[in-house]
């Protein structure tokens, strides 16, 4: 065994589950609000709970939870008290924990808490630009709140991601000094650059002293900007690293293109050192699928429910 952040993963590598949201959006769910998929914790979270198991099922072991765009300032938009937002954050842990606890075939699964950076909040891109215009401390303040309440629903990891910007890592880091649960910092990225433009190299670096983090990596980017930031992340941590792409498509209002997630790349990743690999926008739990079995040192991967 093998551990990350205090978790005891299997020395094989570790399976992530796909794009939550664009799975929800296969079923006909509608996504367009500022909340996204945090949106059915008001509305519908048995549907969370489905998803969750749907991406068990199809050989995952890590699910992460709808709490990505979720915030305080965008509960109090839709009405809610702080109280009631709180109880929200917990619930999107919670569903996640119900899904696993269908499973009763002795696999280890677990739960990563979704932290999504500030731009997420603002639901207009910013989390693929960064440079929000606010200091460490002012990010520090923001992030902490959501950081405390997602860490005493205890789940297993805190899935730090999509951060643009080597300044939020530093906030991040910061406050999850603050909470007693492990976390990964996974940046968005382009060519060998954080979104907001710093060096990779620099930026690993930043995320990697923290020692509140255990891994780090790159979600939300290019399959091709993969392997070349594994190598990067390689060069300046030994921490585990955690990559999981988006499919590659273009995204210009709607989504255009060939995916270019593959099973034949995501073994290159485990080759070159990745530790979970797993997949974001536009990965399917078909692509989740096809990877598990892939990785599985059986061949399929471990499916089965109780009953």
């Amino acid at each position: 065994m093998a551990t990350l952040g205090g978790v005891d993963f299997p020395d094989s590598p570790t399976v992530l589950d796909g794009g939550l949201a664009s799975e929800l959006r296969a079923w006909g769910h509608d996504m367009s609000d500022h909340l996204w998929s945090a949106r059915l914790l008001l509305d519908e979270p048995a549907a969370l709970t489905a998803a969750h198991t749907a991406f068990f099922e199809a050989g995952a072991t890590i699910v992460t939870t709808a709490t990505y765009q979720a915030s305080f300032e965008g509960f109090a938009a839709r009405g809610l008290a702080r109280d009631d937002a709180e109880r929200v954050l917990r619930l999107g842990v919670e569903v996640a924990v119900a899904a696993r606890a269908g499973f009763t075939d002795g696999v280890d699964r677990w739960v990563a808490a979704s932290v999504g950076p500030y731009g997420a909040a603002l639901a207009d891109g910013s989390e693929y630009r960064g440079r929000y215009g606010l200091s460490v401390a002012d990010l520090v303040d923001w992030h902490l709140p959501r950081l405390r309440v997602l860490a005493g629903a205890r789940p297993d990891i805190l899935a730090c991601e999509t951060v643009p910007d080597a300044v939020e890592a530093e906030a991040l880091g910061v406050a999850l000094a603050e909470v007693d649960v492990p976390a990964w910092i996974t940046y968005t990225v382009e060519g060998d650059r954080t979104r907001a433009g710093q060096p990779l190299d620099e930026a690993f670096a930043v995320a990697a002293a923290s020692p509140s983090v255990t891994a780090v990596g790159v979600n939300c980017s290019a399959p091709d900007d993969i392997g070349p930031a594994i190598a990067t992340a390689r060069s300046v941590t030994d921490k585990p690293i955690v990559v999981y792409p988006n499919s590659g498509e273009s995204w210009t209002g709607t989504w255009s293109g060939p995916s270019r997630f593959s099973v034949d790349l995501a073994a290159q990743w485990v080759a070159a050192g990745a530790r979970v690999v797993g997949g974001c926008c536009r990965v399917t739990r078909s692509d989740i699928a096809a990877l598990a079995r892939a990785l599985s040192p059986g061949g399929s991967p471990h499916h089965r429910r109780a009953t």
